[in-house]
């Protein structure tokens, strides 16, 4: 397996105050991994890193147990290729724009709970979000006015939610130019 772009999406980091970590230090640790090209996009755990001939479950691991020991916090990661977040990109409603009064997000599920099924967890508000399913993601679009009634708002209230990460769409877009700009 040659060199390949990839990018760790960690859960939960700078949200609110809790679980703070630097994106410097996060950037030293990964290049302490051996990973190479390392950036960060935002505050919120966004690396895109260059690796070769590991699968997407070995770096979730070997990233997991760094931050782990270096941070003293168990953090979940979900890491994807290049080709992955193309993938994920052409499923993206070509009309999916952050405007004041619409919220689109992009959840990225764990390998262990990644499946089409996976809608069956959740009760939406039909008047107020929408959530459609593709390979390794949740599509979630909702009215911003609406927003704290919606089923996907208490998303981290429900133990699944600690096997995904969610992005709004921008930042997805943002972060999958970044990549297409390491290869």
């Amino acid at each position: 397996m040659g060199r390949q772009v990839f990018v760790a999406f960690l859960r939960g980091i700078n949200v609110g105050g809790k679980n703070q970590v630097s994106m410097t230090d996060l950037t030293k640790s990964f290049l302490q991994l051996g990973f190479s090209e390392v950036s960060t996009y935002i505050n919120s755990g966004n690396v895109i890193f260059n690796s070769h001939g590991f699968t997407n479950e070995e770096l979730q691991k070997m990233i997991e147990t760094s931050i782990a020991y270096l941070f003293s916090n168990p953090i979940s990661v979900v890491v994807r290729s290049s080709q992955e977040i193309q993938s994920t990109i052409d499923h993206i409603p070509i009309d999916w724009l952050n405007v004041d009064d619409r919220k689109y997000n992009v959840i990225f599920l764990l390998s262990s709970i990644d499946g089409s099924d996976i809608i069956k967890h959740f009760v939406l508000q039909p008047n107020l979000e929408t959530l459609a399913y593709a390979p390794g993601v949740l599509f979630w679009a909702s009215s911003a006015s609406g927003w704290s009634q919606t089923t996907m708002s208490k998303l981290n209230q429900m133990p699944i939610s600690k096997s995904m990460t969610i992005r709004n769409v921008n930042t997805v877009r943002k972060v999958f130019a970044l990549m297409s700009s390491s290869n």
